[in-house]
Formats: structure tokens, C-alpha cells, sequence
């Protein structure tokens, strides 16, 4: 890809999630993971990574430095965003593929994140950890983080979402808030992995899913392929009997995750590509603030 095109593309992902990360930033986001104090506490020296409106002006016209106001309650947080990397990404029946959803949904927390003074790590994943940005903040990490994934061609494409878990268990030394972003198609076991992952970190899942895989639509002929192992399969979906195995099959999937989430005890969130992510992601915000009385 061109440099110019991955930078109007990086901008124009920056453009649409501005008015979401305000919507979030707004109260949900904020009042779940951190309340900025209002008793102020002491001022420190102003680095690159602070916000410009916590500079205090008058102690830095005395100090001839920048210096910035520090709360009582204000504390950092690492925010870990694990996002699905396999083929089965790719995939979009509209004119939006999953893996634009899953890269439009790690900006918008990425985003989120820095604005409540986060750092934020990435770790994109297939059945080996493809890329790993550890923990900073600051806009051009973030900003590195958004070329990143739109940038990203999988080294392989298949999903073990197992690995990603284990991986993050041994190199996460501090609890951290992890959503693991993925559209959870891997055939192999992952429910001890995900139960120690959260009993170790705070961390949630957000699933990506193309309409048409969680209900089929009527009288439609299609030649499907996996995009992860290649096999192929010609459905028609004008066969009554077809289709309700069709979503009888994509029903007892989606139910037997939905387990694996409540015994790893994870919220979920449901994203749909062509859908706006903020109301879902402001509806798991909601419920975890009232959980948590914040």
C-alpha cells in the first residue's frame, strides 16, 4: 500500500471515530475505568505524553517549565487491545469487512483511552502473536497503532485465540483492562485460557460478525469458501431445511461462546459490520459502571 494511502486512510479512520470517542469520553468510558479527582494534588513537570489543559499556568510562568496539576484519585491504566489478525477477517457480505470493523473499533478505544490519560498496548494475533506494540500513550503511539492495523498482512491465516490468551497471561505483569476483538471463528478449545486471562486482568470481549453469519438470508445461491483453511461449500440458501441448519449451526455457535464468556466470567459486546459500534460499546459501559457503582 501507497504511504499516501495509508495516511488518508489513518486520517479518515481518525475523522469517523472523533464525534464516537466524544460520545464514549463523555461519561461512559470515563466513569467506568477512571474519576479524575477533584482535589487537587500536586503539580510535576509536564511531559509529551501529558494533556496541554492539565498544564497549571501560574506555577509554570514561576518555574520559567511546563508544569501540570496532578489529582488525588487520578491513576493510570493500561489498556491492552488484542485484535484478531486470521482471514476469516476479511470477510464482509456489505460494504464493510470485518477486519475494517475490528481496526474502526481499536481506534475508537485506542482514541478513548489516551483522552482519559491510558496507555495502550496492541497485540495483533493469528496462531502465532504477529505484532506487538507495548503499553505507552500519547497520540503518535496511537496513531502508529491505527497505520498498524490498516496496514497489517497476516504472516497466517488461521486463529488460535488460545495462544493470544497465553501469551498475554505470561507477559502482562500488571493488571491491565484487555478487550480481545475477534470474531472468535477457531475450532480449537480456548475456555481455560480466557478463565485464567480474566482472572489475572479485567478483560472483555468484542465480537465482530457479519450479519449474514449470524442469520442467512432467504433464496440466495453461494459458493462459500473458508477463508482460513480453504475448503468450500455450495449453499443455497432457497432450501428451507439448508437454511434452518444454516442458522441452527451459526445459533449453537454463537450460544456455546456465550458459555465460554459466562464461565471465563467476560462481558461481551456484539459488533455487526454496517452498524454504528458506539451504542453497544456505551451499552457494556453502562452496565459495567452500574456493576461496579462508579
Amino acid at each position: 500500500m501507497l504511504t499516501g494511502e495509508l495516511l488518508a486512510r489513518v486520517r479518515k479512520i481518525e475523522i469517523k471515530t472523533r464525534k464516537m470517542v466524544e460520545d464514549l469520553t463523555g461519561g461512559a468510558y470515563h466513569s467506568v475505568f477512571k474519576g479524575r479527582g477533584i482535589e487537587f494534588s500536586e503539580v510535576r513537570e509536564y511531559t509529551s505524553d501529558d494533556d496541554v489543559r492539565d498544564i497549571d499556568w501560574n506555577v509554570t510562568a514561576r518555574m520559567g517549565i511546563p508544569y501540570v496539576k496532578k489529582y488525588s484519585e487520578e491513576r493510570e491504566l493500561t489498556v491492552i487491545l488484542a485484535v484478531d489478525g486470521s482471514a476469516s477477517l476479511d470477510y464482509g457480505s456489505g460494504s464493510e469487512k470485518k477486519r475494517e470493523k475490528t481496526a474502526e473499533t481499536a481506534a475508537l478505544l485506542a482514541l478513548s483511552a489516551i483522552r482519559n490519560h491510558d496507555k495502550v498496548g496492541l497485540l495483533v494475533f493469528t496462531d502465532r502473536t504477529e505484532l506487538w506494540l507495548p503499553p505507552k500513550s500519547g497520540r503518535q503511539h496511537i496513531m502508529r497503532m491505527i497505520r498498524e492495523l490498516l496496514a497489517f498482512k497476516p504472516a497466517s491465516k488461521k486463529t488460535d485465540i488460545a495462544q493470544a490468551a497465553d501469551s498475554l497471561i505470561r507477559n502482562l505483569k500488571r493488571r491491565s483492562v484487555v478487550f480481545l476483538i475477534s470474531d472468535f471463528l477457531d475450532s480449537g478449545s480456548w475456555e481455560k485460557q480466557l478463565t485464567i486471562l480474566n482472572r489475572k486482568h479485567d478483560a472483555a470481549a468484542i465480537r465482530i460478525a457479519d450479519p449474514v453469519e449470524v442469520s442467512f438470508p432467504k433464496s440466495v445461491l453461494l459458493n462459500l469458501a473458508d477463508a482460513e483453511d480453504g475448503s468450500t461449500l455450495l449453499f443455497d440458501a432457497s432450501d428451507r431445511k439448508g437454511l434452518q441448519n444454516y442458522n441452527s449451526i451459526a445459533e449453537s455457535r454463537r450460544t456455546e461462546e456465550d458459555r465460554i464468556f459466562r464461565k471465563a466470567g467476560m462481558d461481551v459486546i456484539d459488533l455487526k459490520t454496517g452498524e454504528d459500534p458506539v451504542k453497544p460499546l456505551m451499552a457494556f459501559f453502562g452496565r459495567r459502571a452500574r456493576k461496579t457503582g462508579a
